[in-house]
């Protein structure tokens, strides 16, 4: 059976928001979260962009609900020991109720230091070796680490859970999806993509979880849901690598002007239609995937909560 669970935006939303939203989640009958973890949103309307592991240790207090991050870089902006560390705690914290969820980033946010923004190929293999280092930590005991990318020096975690925190892969092509299927403990993603979900499986996934997630953006007029939807998040219909190799919030609205409301409209599901999320949600049922996450997009997030509880749910049910 399909699990549904809330995307938390970091982008858009203060961490105290976040909170609250995670309540409202878990009151509506939300069954997990996902949370992104940024540097920078991808434009100055979204407006935020908190560090997302403060913001995980404080859901832990108010949630009992499961929480993946969607998804962490952990090979650029932060060595992965330190990602390690982070997560483990977080798991404790969480009871062991956390996902680490990792893909290879964005230079918008891992562009930071000023490095040079590597090719797709190395951003993979960098990501390999960054999971080898994470697993190698939550195993337990002192280790050293030698290889193409991170070191490791008498490293050694002590806060760590009772079993190693699940580790999934994000992937949105042949590449990554099969290297997600060879290391990954699941596969995350955005499209519903039977294909892509196939070769995570076909390359050593098997039955291994597989989650996806999408945006809307509920209302009681569809043409305001719409101009939210386009004010907010044109960059999600920036066709290509795009999304990959611009490096500022400022590039991104730039980029974005190319991207109209109706285009916004035709990709995204906005307004009160009820059947239209039920397509929606079909289409990643059917695609393959064993839990789906759905973000609403501005400031009615109660609205949201109560369609979902009261019109959508029962539907999907």
């Amino acid at each position: 059976m399909t699990r549904y669970g809330y995307f938390l935006s970091s982008e858009e939303f203060a961490p105290a928001q976040l909170l609250e939203q995670a309540k409202a989640a878990e009151q509506a009958g939300f069954e997990a979260l996902w949370i992104s973890d940024h540097f920078h949103p991808w434009n100055d309307e979204q407006g935020q962009s908190a560090f997302v592991w403060s913001t995980l240790g404080a859901l832990s207090q108010v949630t009992r609900l499961p929480i993946s991050t969607a998804v962490t870089c952990p090979t650029m902006r932060i060595h992965p020991a330190i990602v390690a560390q982070a997560a483990a705690t977080s798991s404790v914290l969480l009871d062991g109720r956390f996902v680490l969820g990792v893909g290879t980033g964005e230079a918008l946010n891992e562009h930071i230091y000023g490095d040079p923004w590597p090719s797709a190929d190395t951003r993979l293999a960098m990501l390999e070796e960054a999971v080898d280092v994470i697993r190698q930590l939550h195993a337990g005991g002192v280790k050293d680490y030698a290889g193409s990318f991170y070191t490791l020096e008498n490293a050694q975690l002590y806060t760590l859970p009772a079993q190693p925190v699940p580790i999934y892969v994000s992937g949105f092509g042949a590449k990554s999806a099969t290297l997600a299927g060879r290391i990954g403990d699941g596969f995350c993603c955005t499209k519903p993509d039977a294909e892509l979900v196939g070769t995570f499986r076909d390359s050593g996934g098997g039955s291994k979880p597989a989650q996806a997630g999408f945006k809307v953006c509920w209302g009681t007029d569809e043409g305001t849901a719409v101009e939210t939807a386009h004010r907010l998040w044109a960059n999600e219909q920036l066709p290509g690598e795009l999304a990959q190799v611009l490096p500022t919030p400022r590039h991104f609205e730039q980029a974005s002007q190319l991207v109209t409301a109706d285009m916004v409209a035709e990709a995204l599901v906005c307004g009160p239609d009820v059947d239209r999320y039920v397509e929606e949600f079909t289409q990643y049922k059917v695609a393959g995937y064993d839990e789906v996450y759905v973000q609403q997009i501005g400031p009615d997030q109660a609205g949201f909560f109560r369609f979902w509880a009261e019109e959508l749910a029962p539907k999907l049910r």
